[in-house]
C-alpha cells in the first residue's frame, strides 16, 4: 500500500463538517417540528384529542319573557327536562325507543323519524322529547341502570299562563327543523332542535326574545358511550333573550276570551286612540299555544289544520270581510271633505225603502224607509238611500281614490307577521283589470255602503275609528310598547273639528233611544258607534256581524277604539255591538278603577239576562 495521499485527511475533514452539518440539520428540524407540535400547536392537538371523546351539546337559551302594558306575564319561561340518547348502534337505539315508547308515547312513525335523523348525525346526541312530566323523569330515574345511553338535561320551557286567551296575539314556538336550516338563510346561526317563534309576537320579535345558545361537553368512550361531563375547555354559557312589554292590556284580553260567544267565529281589535297602542288583539276559535312547544304530535297539527273553523287563522289582522254599513262614515267624510254635503244636507230623494238609479232598485235594510234625514240622522239610522245618493254625487273614481287615501287598500303596519291588505278598487280600471268587466254606473252605489270588491280587516276598522275618535289623525298601531313612538300618522282624515263633531254626533246617536243599537248603551260611559251587517258570499241568509266605535267618560276624550266581528252574526246591532260594549265597559271600569257589574248593557239590565261568553 502506498503512501496516503496528502490531500485525504483533508477530504475526510470536508465530509465530516458536512454530515456535521446534516446531522444539526436534521436535529433542528426535528426539535423545531417537536416545538411546534408540543408548544406551538399543542391546544390544537389537545382539542383534536379531545373531540375522539367528547360531543358537544347545546345549552338552549331561556327566551325573554313578554309582559303586558301592566307588567303582568304573557309568555314566561320555565325549568324543565329534555331528554337525549347516545347509542353506540342504530340496533340499541332501537331497543331503547321501544323501552321509552310506553313512557314518551312515541308513535311508529315519530320513532322511524329519530332513527333517521341518527344515521345521518350519528356522532350527535339524539334529541327524544323536551318538556318532559314529573312521572316520566320518575321513570326514566328508576330504570337508568337499563339504559346507561340516556341523559336528562335541564331545559327552559316556554310557558303562556293565558293560555288561548293569547294564541293569535303571542304566537307559539316549535323546533326549527333541518330542512329550514339547509333551505333558508333566515335562520343563520340557528342549530337542529332549537326554539323558534312560529306565528305572532314569538315570531315577530325572534332577535329580541330568542336569546343565544350555549355549549356544553359530554365524553364517550371508545364505542360512543356517555360516561359523563367534561370541561376541556370552558364551557359557554347561554345568553337569555330580552323581556318585552307590550301595549296588551291582559285582563282585557282575558275578559274578551270570556265574553266572545265560544261557537261563533269572529275577531276583537282595541287602541288607545291617541297613541296607538294596541290594548287587546282576539281571535276567535283560538287553540292553546302550549299544545305546540317543542315536537307536535302530528294527531294534533292534523287537527287544528283539518278543523273547518280554522282555529290557528288569526281573524284580527288575517280575517277580511266587506265592513258593511261601518263604512258609511268613509262616505261621508269623503262627501264632506269634497264639499258636496254639509252636516245639514238633506238628500234629493227621500227614503221610501229603497231607490232607483241606471235601471237598478236598490233597497235599504227599513222597508218602511227613513223619510228626509240629515247627515247625523243619516248615520244613526244607518239608512242606505242616504249613502245611495252620495255615492252616486261623488262617482266611482274619487269614492276609490279617496277611501285608497283613508287606508283601506294597504295594510295599517301592525308589528306582527301576518297582516293582510283590505280588498279596495282604486279606480274603475282595476275592476276592468282584476274582473275583465267595466263597473256598470250603479256599482257606486254598492261601494257607499261598504259592500262590493271592499272587505277589511278588523284591525284596519279599528283604525279608522281610531283616527275619528282623536282629531281626524292616528298615529300606527303597535304592540310594543316604547316611548318614542312615530309621530307621522297612518291615517289622515283632513277634517276640522266642526265635521268630527258631525260625525260624533250620528255615532252617538246610534246609542240613543232609537238608534239601532241603543240596547247596548252603558250606564257611565259615552259610546260612539256604528253597527254593521255585511254580505256573506259563502251564506246569504246569514250575513257577518260588525261593530265599530270608540268610547269614554260621557264630558271626555275616547279613551278606547275597537272593532268586532262575528261572522254568520246576522245582526250587527244584535250580535255585535252588546260585545263591544261589554268590552269598552270593562276596560274604563279597570283603568278607573271602578267595579263592573255583572249585567253591563240596557240590554242586560232589562232582560236579567248576561251575553256572550259559554
Amino acid at each position: 500500500m502506498g503512501p496516503e495521499s496528502p490531500f485525504a485527511h483533508q477530504s475526510r475533514r470536508r465530509r465530516a463538517a458536512i454530515a456535521t452539518l446534516l446531522v444539526a440539520g436534521i436535529v433542528v428540524f426535528l426539535g423545531s417540528a417537536f416545538f411546534r407540535t408540543q408548544v406551538v400547536r399543542s391546544e390544537d392537538f389537545t382539542l383534536r384529542a379531545d373531540e375522539n371523546r367528547m360531543r358537544v351539546i347545546p345549552v338552549p337559551a331561556p327566551r325573554g319573557a313578554v309582559l303586558d302594558r301592566n307588567g303582568e306575564l304573557i309568555a314566561e319561561t320555565l325549568t324543565s327536562y329534555s331528554l337525549y340518547l347516545q347509542p353506540t348502534s342504530i340496533d340499541s337505539a332501537r331497543v331503547a325507543l321501544l323501552l321509552l315508547q310506553p313512557t314518551l308515547e312515541l308513535g311508529e312513525a315519530h320513532m322511524e323519524r329519530m332513527i333517521g335523523e341518527l344515521r345521518e348525525r350519528p356522532e350527535q346526541p339524539l334529541l327524544l322529547a323536551r318538556a318532559l312530566s314529573f312521572d316520566q323523569v320518575s321513570w326514566i330515574e328508576e330504570n337508568r341502570a337499563d339504559l346507561p345511553q340516556l341523559a336528562l338535561d335541564p331545559f327552559p320551557q316556554r310557558h303562556y299562563p293565558a293560555g288561548e286567551a293569547v294564541a293569535h296575539l303571542i304566537g307559539y314556538v316549535s323546533e326549527i327543523s333541518r330542512e329550514e336550516l339547509n333551505d333558508s338563510v333566515a335562520w343563520d346561526g340557528y342549530r337542529s332542535g332549537q326554539l323558534v317563534g312560529r306565528s305572532g309576537i314569538e315570531r315577530q320579535y325572534e332577535g329580541v326574545l330568542g336569546g343565544e345558545l350555549g355549549e356544553r361537553y359530554v365524553e364517550v368512550d371508545a364505542r360512543g358511550r356517555m360516561i359523563g361531563t367534561i370541561a376541556p375547555r370552558e364551557a359557554v354559557p347561554p345568553m337569555p333573550g330580552e323581556s318585552l312589554h307590550l301595549t296588551i292590556d291582559l285582563s282585557l284580553q282575558r275578559f274578551i276570551h270570556r265574553t266572545f260567544p265560544r261557537e261563533s267565529n269572529g275577531a276583537v281589535v282595541a287602541i288607545v286612540p291617541s297613541t296607538g297602542e294596541v290594548l287587546a288583539l282576539y281571535s276567535n276559535p283560538s287553540y292553546d299555544p302550549n299544545d305546540l312547544i317543542g315536537t307536535v304530535e302530528d294527531s294534533l297539527w292534523a287537527a287544528l289544520n283539518g278543523d273547518p273553523r280554522r282555529p290557528l287563522l288569526n281573524r284580527a289582522t288575517a280575517g277580511i270581510y266587506p265592513p258593511g254599513s261601518t263604512w258609511k262614515l268613509a262616505t261621508a267624510i269623503v262627501g264632506l271633505e269634497k264639499r258636496l254635503i254639509e252636516p245639514t244636507s238633506t238628500m234629493p230623494i227621500a227614503c221610501s225603502g229603497g231607490m232607483t238609479y241606471a235601471g237598478r232598485y236598490s233597497r235599504c235594510w227599513k222597508a218602511e224607509g227613513h223619510g228626509a234625514l240629515d247627515l247625523a240622522g243619516a248615520i244613526a239610522n244607518s239608512c242606505n238611500v242616504y249613502f245611495y245618493q252620495l255615492g252616486i254625487w261623488l262617482g266611482l273614481n274619487q269614492l276609490a281614490r279617496e277611501g285608497t287615501r283613508l287606508g283601506f287598500a294597504r295594510p295599517t303596519g301592525l308589528d306582527l307577521p301576518t297582516e293582510n291588505t283590505g280588498t279596495f278598487p282604486v279606480d274603475a280600471d282595476w275592476y276592468r283589470e282584476r274582473f275583465g268587466w267595466t263597473p256598470t254606473p250603479s256599482e257606486v252605489m254598492s261601494l257607499a255602503i261598504g259592500q262590493g270588491p271592499n272587505a277589511q280587516t278588523p284591525v284596519r276598522m279599528a283604525q279608522f275609528f281610531a283616527a275619528l275618535a282623536g282629531d281626524g289623525t292616528a298615529p300606527p298601531p303597535s304592540l310594543r310598547r316604547v316611548s318614542d313612538r312615530p309621530a307621522a300618522p297612518e291615517t289622515d282624515l283632513r277634517l276640522d273639528a266642526e265635521t268630527l263633531a258631525t260625525l260624533r254626533t250620528g255615532m252617538a246617536r246610534v246609542l240613543e233611544p232609537g238608534g239601532t243599537a241603543y240596547m247596548s248603551s252603558l250606564r257611565r260611559w259615552k259610546i260612539y258607534g256604528k253597527t254593521g251587517t255585511s254580505q256573506n258570499t259563502q251564506d246569504a241568509d246569514r250575513p257577518h256581524a260588525w261593530f265599530t266605535g270608540f268610547a269614554g267618560a260621557p264630558d271626555g276624550e275616547p279613551e278606547i277604539a275597537f272593532a268586532v266581528v262575528i261572522e254568520h252574526g246576522e245582526s250587527g246591532s244584535g250580535a255585535a255591538a252588546p260585545i263591544a260594549a261589554k268590552i269598552a265597559d270593562f276596560y274604563l271600569n279597570t283603568k278607573h278603577g271602578l267595579e263592573t257589574e255583572p249585567l253591563q248593557t240596557l240590554g242586560e239590565r232589562m232582560t236579567g239576562v248576561e251575553i256572550g261568553g259559554e
